[in-house]
């Protein structure tokens, strides 16, 4: 199952490193990343392939949001479906 995964947060060394590896440990395969740093806040969009996870897809978002506010980052996760339904005009 293909998910949008979003993280935002002041800009530091080793964002993308950290996310990736939660993702990695969990069995999550990163399909695309797009990431950009406007002013000092740092924008990450990746579509991930969570079939392989070893986890429940809520028990992946708790981990993911959990794991982001301890550093200061905002990290979620939705089902791609759900994330296209929302941003359709």
């Amino acid at each position: 199952m293909k998910a949008i995964v979003t993280v935002i947060g002041k800009d530091r060394v080793g964002i993308i490193a950290e996310v990736c590896a939660i993702l990695a440990r969990q069995g999550v395969n990163i399909l695309d990343i797009s990431q950009t740093v406007m002013q000092d806040y740092f924008t990450m969009i990746m579509m991930v392939d969570a079939s392989g996870c070893a986890m429940k897809f809520s028990e992946l978002s708790e981990l993911l949001s959990s794991e982001g506010e301890k550093t200061g980052l905002s990290v979620r996760i939705q089902r791609e479906e759900i994330f296209e339904a929302m941003h359709r005009i």
